[in-house]
């Protein structure tokens, strides 16, 4: 009988632990978001921006669009050319852009870039899976005179 429990109780553990388990899954890594900046950055050299910023607004191409990965790209001066998740901040000026707790995004984005040529930027920003604000990393690069990034939320 306690053997027979003991089973039983293994096996409910190991079914308790697998939501988490899933959970992680559907949240991408930093390798991952610094492969899909790396293959954005190769997309602009090889097609063009124009090609590029197409694919990467196409919630149906994959190469830019995984969970809750997706490619966002601005200029030198604040400028969103390009959005995978929100087309609605293309166009518009987001410099001055700060999150929950006063963190300069765009800013930080760009200074990152200028100042390294790539990186990490913590901020807080919407989590296009969870709907929730959720703290996230962006890993952004500059090519030519913009500015590429994807970031992870963190747990």
């Amino acid at each position: 009988m306690i053997k027979h429990f003991a089973a039983v109780f293994a096996t409910l553990m190991f079914i308790a632990g697998t939501p988490s388990a899933a959970l992680a899954s559907e949240r991408a890594t930093p390798d991952e978001a610094v492969a899909m900046v790396k293959k954005a950055v190769a997309a602009i050299k090889a097609n063009g921006k124009d090609k590029a910023f197409a694919d990467f607004a196409d919630p149906a191409n994959k190469d830019f669009h995984d969970r809750d990965l997706y490619i966002y790209v601005y200029d030198l001066s604040g400028n969103n050319v390009s959005h995978g998740n929100n087309p609605k901040m293309i166009g518009k000026n987001l410099l001055d852009m700060k999150d929950a707790d006063g963190t300069a995004i765009i800013k930080s984005f760009i200074d990152t870039a200028n100042s390294k040529g790539k990186g990490w930027v913590d901020y807080k920003w919407p989590n296009p899976v969870t709907k929730a604000v959720e703290k996230k990393s962006g890993y952004v690069e500059k090519v030519d005179n913009l500015v590429v990034g994807s970031g992870i939320y963190k747990p």
